[in-house]
């Protein structure tokens, strides 16, 4: 069941990707190299930091084929899923806390310490979107107000401590996913943000 829910992910990361090369008017192949970086690029990130070799990509090719197929099928599907905007959106919420919580249930099996698997935990879920958006020449998501990051670090802190007391590995993952979702789409339903620094209103 991980297994299924982890290739979801990759799909729905896969076309915010390739809806972001659409916008910046990608051929073929750049929505190809969005989708892909933006599905597979945290668990790289945090495989690499953990000195897993190889990294789960090339040791299971399935995510690189999933992620592909999700940029066609994105190219094929681009006016309906315009109008889906929304589901697209509660999707990628998910797929942001579910990353997270599998990336620090790895971190954690590779003998990680808390801090550290929560943070190569964040990296899993939000990585992938900050090579997106820098090679699109856009402010990462996770750096401007939106809470994003401060999602994925709820349900990080929420799976560690749901294993210390004992849960068993799907209740803590899914007991894990809910509260960082739940913060994420509370963002996304009332517009809620962190407070923002900006140093030209303290002249």
């Amino acid at each position: 069941m991980l297994y299924a829910l982890d290739l979801a992910g990759i799909v729905v990361f896969a076309i915010s990707g390739a809806l972001v090369a659409g916008r910046k008017r990608m051929d073929f192949f750049g929505v190809v190299v969005l989708a892909v970086v933006t599905a597979v690029g945290g668990g790289t990130l945090r495989d690499l930091l953990l000195g897993t070799r190889p990294v789960f990509w090339v040791a299971d090719p399935t995510s690189i084929l999933v992620a592909v197929a999700a940029a066609a099928g994105t190219v094929a599907g681009a006016r309906l899923l315009q109008r889906t905007m929304t589901l697209l959106l509660v999707a990628d919420a998910f797929g942001l806390a579910l990353f997270t919580v599998l990336g620090t249930e790895k971190a954690l099996a590779y003998g990680a310490p808390p801090v550290i698997a929560v943070m190569l935990g964040m990296m899993s879920g939000t990585a992938g979107g900050m090579v997106r958006d820098v090679l699109c020449g856009e402010i990462p998501l996770i750096l401007r107000k939106e809470i994003y990051a401060t999602a994925a670090l709820l349900s990080g802190v929420s799976f560690v401590l749901l294993s210390r007391f004992g849960a068993g590995e799907l209740p803590a993952v899914f007991g894990a996913v809910v509260p960082g979702l739940a913060l994420r789409l509370a963002a996304i339903r009332w517009q809620l943000s962190l407070p923002v620094f900006d140093t030209a209103q303290r002249r």
